[in-house]
């Protein structure tokens, strides 16, 4: 091909293109974004509704069922679950990765305000908050004091700190745990109502008639305005005390006189310990699309302004930030980049001894990946963990290009002629292989780019950036390396000491390869019986190997657990927390825990143990996750579990595995069934913690009315269940405005008048004729188990039962036990599903074996176009499953240390293993048509001679690309694992499929290649 005469011929012209990449990209650079993974939106919607006071099954009936039924209707659900509980319910949607989250919003917003009307009047209106779903927040900051209170604190974050947090784009909610925000809190005594003739009922209505939101407007004369304002509503705590209740013959009833009235907590639901004491935690989410390392960034920079405000008495310090890891993640590839760089050059000088030589492949690298940058900036791409990688992977494959032309000048050059004539000559003969390698190695990734689902989202932009930088490293091998050969490259009649020994030492492994090839030649039938076994022997490796969707990484902190039983308060889990919080504060290697109770129901608690960063510890995040696990469960007032974070984004919260079984039958069916999968779950070896999340285990005071009794009274179920509601649940009645906050008034008795059933004696009721009756005497009280909560999965009873596979086992092995127990355990008229990381593994960890097929039909069509032939590219292809078995030998030993699995990283490898193996092919047989169409040998006669001028080329760039991978199997901290995987399944699948190739490809040629012809040609 005389293309490439021209940028030999014109030298400044060659410089110019090269230097364009260069200017281009590094104008690119400045405007790209850093994230941790590439962009995409994972979108949880969560509708929550108040009914103060409801119990589970008033919940589910009157307002999960509406609700779900409307949202249902909703675009784009990939699933709905929800809880009814006591005075809440709680709906989450989890919308289809990277929809709009704007028009997700939109929609079920209207579906709710759809279904508005048919809620109790007395529910309040639900709330709808987006979010994504991440098990964490990014970034938690924890308030203390020795002197203020925690409802304190919480009044001056909300007047203060999260407005100002608020600012920062990105940020989409600010949540407040463990700080309970105030209220005004009347105590009302029961017995002193009834003494002034006073009711439950009466007393609402007087608060909400006298304690009035007025807006009257305002007076307008001929030429001036007033705004007017009235006093209708009580503005402090005394105001309400005075407010008069009843006006009898001149006798002043107050609610001073039957009540006590302060302000407290509103409700105690959340509490969180800091450093072992009560403090205030303010958890960072991020709006779907938002990215979490400027968001963080962000805050950090806000600190010390809110440092400098901070009263004396508050103490502020950033707990844990999520962003940490991820910088010094990113950083760390950077460093393997330059480590790569150096190697591969390094190695390179070793083959080519000669410096003027080194240099031509070298200035490939930095005009490679910087060049790739400007078609990422085009693409809209980012700077993250996937294109990094991209970029360590290509340092290693953009020299090849360079190198084989290189090499091949050098040849020629050897051969008698000038520099000038052997860059023209050798480029000519070599350009068509480098264009057709280029092609062959940028279509393998075509299938990834076009995957869908979180894989497809996760390593499209890995697979066009690898692509991108083969493609430039094509263009400049074409353009730039030949001049710079025709420069550069001298005729070297005395060369030096350095050069002669690299020079022995090839022509000796020259010598004795051509030997052993002729060997091999002469028993090609060992040979073919020796690749059909290996062939044979593929399915049996991929079975030993255990399969995850990603490994696991050290992401510097561990994350716990906590269930209590149902019936117990808050007091109880705080107790047995902190006793969680001594055992992690006396474990090497890690931080300050915090511990957050009644997240994220009432009898669970949630916890965060940062640790030390990687260079100052010594042992792994696993290590310290499994000593802790031990030490937990020794606990014998809560059940503990810990774990990591999921690996990738999208998976959830909860757990890493999540069975959901559902059905039309009834809750009680249901908890028999999940019981028994449960039972049979704990005695497996592969778990080292279950539970599900229908018991019933809740203490539950069901109270029958003496109906017949009630009504002779003259009392209506009115009556009772507004004293019951107003008594005992703690629903608001309205607010007051306190220097411009407005907070709710809450009516209830003391906690001492509702510890028990008996204390329904110290409730009373107004009859017919104005006696008060004691409640007691017209109910029958009795304390019953129920569930919590009542779970749905797609608007079906449901029930769910989470795991923590144990140390060792994989995730794959863990779902498919779990397949196997449902399928032989769940009757007719029973389904299941998944959630958590279980259902990425099961939705995706399959999705990347068609993407193999894919790519290996694309090479195939690619290389047949190429040498006009069906035969070849099957020769070349048959180095594929060899080099894979060198790949999965690797890996089976890997698992056996813990290292490695069969994941979508070491997926990956293998297809990037694809294209790499069939670039040796493609040289060997483009150089074996040429001699046979040109000098017409046999078959035989041709792959020999081509596996000798080959050699060189073929060992040069198998080994710089195994040296720029050597660093990813020595990565340390968060991303290791991932780059250890696709290094080790690289490097040892090049390895031995090189060695492979390099003797079972020229048997297999000799036997069913084509004996290739020059084209007919056809007079004009």
């Amino acid at each position: 091909m005389k293309f490439t005469d021209i940028f030999i011929r014109r030298p400044i012209f060659s410089v110019c293109i090269s230097l364009m990449l260069l200017l281009l990209g590094f104008n690119a650079l400045k405007d790209m974004q850093v994230r941790q993974y590439p962009e995409m939106t994972n979108t949880v919607i969560t509708v929550t509704t108040g009914y103060y006071g409801a119990d589970a099954n008033l919940i589910e009936g009157f307002i999960t069922q509406p609700l779900e039924q409307a949202i249902a209707q909703a675009d784009n659900i990939d699933y709905m679950k929800s809880s009814s509980e006591l005075s809440k319910s709680t709906i989450t949607v989890q919308m289809k990765l990277n929809t709009n989250p704007n028009d997700a919003l939109a929609g079920i917003l209207a579906k709710v305000n759809s279904v508005r009307s048919q809620l109790p009047k007395e529910a309040e209106d639900p709330t709808v908050d987006i979010s994504t779903g991440s098990p964490t927040s990014i970034m938690y900051i924890a308030f203390s004091s020795d002197v203020l209170n925690s409802s304190q604190i919480t009044d001056y974050l909300e007047r203060v700190i999260k407005p100002q947090l608020f600012t920062i784009s990105g940020v989409a909610k600010a949540n407040l745990y463990g700080g309970i925000p105030y209220a005004i809190r009347i105590w009302l005594d029961p017995k002193r109502m009834a003494a002034f003739n006073l009711n439950a009922e009466e007393v609402n209505q007087v608060l909400q008639a006298n304690n009035y939101q007025s807006a009257i407007g305002q007076t307008n004369s001929y030429f001036t305005l007033m705004n007017g304002t009235a006093d209708t509503q009580a503005s402090s705590v005394s105001n309400l005390k005075d407010l008069i209740i009843r006006n009898t013959k001149g006798s002043v009833i107050r609610l001073g006189d039957i009540a006590k009235v302060n302000l407290n907590k509103s409700h105690d639901v959340y509490r969180a310990i800091v450093g072992g004491k009560e403090g205030v935690v303010i958890a960072i989410d991020v709006t779907p699309n938002a990215n979490p390392i400027i968001v963080a960034k962000a805050v950090r920079k806000l600190m010390p302004d809110l440092q400098r405000n901070l009263p004396s008495t508050i103490k502020m310090k950033i707990q844990y930030d999520s962003s940490q890891a991820i910088n010094e993640s990113i950083n760390e590839v950077i460093q393997t980049i330059i480590e790569a760089a150096i190697i591969v050059i390094v190695v390179i000088s070793v083959f080519l001894g000669s410096l003027r030589a080194v240099i031509i492949p070298v200035v490939t690298i930095p005009l490679s990946l910087i060049g790739v940058i400007l078609l990422m900036s085009i693409f809209s791409f980012s700077i993250n963990l996937m294109t990094l990688l991209a970029m360590i992977l290509a340092i290693g494959l953009v020299v090849d290009d360079a190198i084989v032309v290189v090499e091949n000048v050098h040849r020629h050059i050897k051969m008698g002629k000038s520099p000038f004539k052997a860059a023209i000559n050798g480029t000519r003969e070599i350009a068509m292989p480098v264009i057709t390698m280029t092609i062959t190695l940028a279509a393998v990734y075509s299938p990834i780019a076009l995957m869908g689902g979180i894989t497809g989202s996760l390593f499209k932009e890995f697979a066009l950036t690898l692509a991108g930088a083969v493609f430039i490293s094509g263009i400049v091998a074409l353009t730039l390396s030949p001049m710079m050969c025709s420069k550069m490259l001298k005729v070297q009649t005395s060369p030096n000491l350095f050069e002669q020994n690299i020079e022995r030492c090839l022509a000796w492994l020259s010598q004795k390869y051509d030997r052993v090839l002729c060997n091999v030649l002469n028993k090609r039938g060992v040979i073919l019986v020796f690749a059909a076994l290996v062939m044979v022997s593929l399915p049996l490796m991929f079975k030993q190997i255990p399969t995850e969707l990603a490994p696991k990484e050290d992401n510097g902190v561990v994350i716990m657990v906590a269930k209590a039983p149902s019936n117990v308060n808050l007091d109880y889990i705080q107790a047995n927390m902190s006793l969680v919080e001594k055992i992690i504060s006396n474990q090497e290697g890690t931080l300050e825990p915090l511990t957050m109770v009644g997240v994220p129901s009432s009898n669970q608690a949630f916890g965060i143990s940062p640790l030390l960063p990687w260079s100052q510890r010594d042992k792994s995040q696993k290590q310290i996750n499994k000593l802790l696990s031990k030490q937990v469960k020794e606990i014998p007032g809560v059940a503990v579990t810990t774990f990591q974070l999921p690996e990738l984004p999208g998976a959830g919260g909860g757990l890493p595995i999540q069975l959901v079984i559902t059905s039309t039958a009834s809750f009680e069916n249901l908890f028999a069934i999940g019981s028994s999968v449960l039972e049979k779950m704990k005695h497996s070896p592969l778990f080292v913690y279950s539970d599900i999340d229908l018991k019933y285990d809740s203490a539950t005071l069901r109270l029958r009315i003496k109906k017949d009794l009630a009504g002779a009274y003259g009392v209506t179920m009115k009556d009772i269940g507004s004293t019951l509601s107003t008594f005992m649940s703690d629903g608001y009645v309205n607010r007051v405005n306190l220097t411009g906050r407005s907070y709710e008034v809450i009516p209830q008795v003391i906690r001492k008048l509702r510890e028990n059933p008996e204390a329904l004696a110290n409730y009373y009721v107004k009859a017919a004729d104005g006696r008060f009756i004691p409640l007691s005497s017209l109910i029958d009280a009795k304390v019953v188990t129920a569930p919590k909560s009542l779970p749905h999965y797609n608007q079906l009873n449901s029930i769910s039962i989470s795991a923590v596979n144990a140390p060792g086992t994989s995730m794959g092995d863990a779902v498919k036990y779990i397949e196997n127990l449902a399928n032989t355990e769940l009757p007719k008229g029973y389904s299941h599903s998944y959630l958590g990381e279980a259902r990425q593994y099961i939705n995706e960890g399959s999705a990347l074996y068609l993407t193999f097929l894919l790519a290996i039909a694309i090479i195939f069509l690619v290389l047949a176009s190429q040498f006009e032939s069906i035969r070849d590219p099957l020769i070349i292809l048959i180095s594929v499953p060899l080099a894979i078995s060198g790949a999965l030998m690797a890996l089976d030993w890997a698992h056996l240390a813990g290292l490695a699995s069969l994941n979508i990283y070491s997926q990956v490898g293998m297809i990037t293993l694809v294209g790499l193996i069939t670039k040796h092919g493609i040289l060997m047989c483009e150089v074996a048509k040429e001699v046979q169409i040109t000098q017409g040998l046999s078959r035989i006669e041709a792959i020999k001679y081509a596996a000798a001028v080959r050699l060189r080329p073929i060992l040069m760039t198998t080994a710089a690309m195994i040296a720029g991978l050597i660093p990813l199997l020595n990565a340390v901290g968060a991303g290791a694992a991932a780059r250890f995987n696709i290094g080790l399944v690289i490097v040892a699948g090049l390895s031995i499929g090189t060695l492979f190739t390099l003797f079972v490809l020229p048997v297999i040629y000799s036997y069913i290649a084509q004996q290739h012809e020059a084209l007919l040609k056809v007079d004009d």
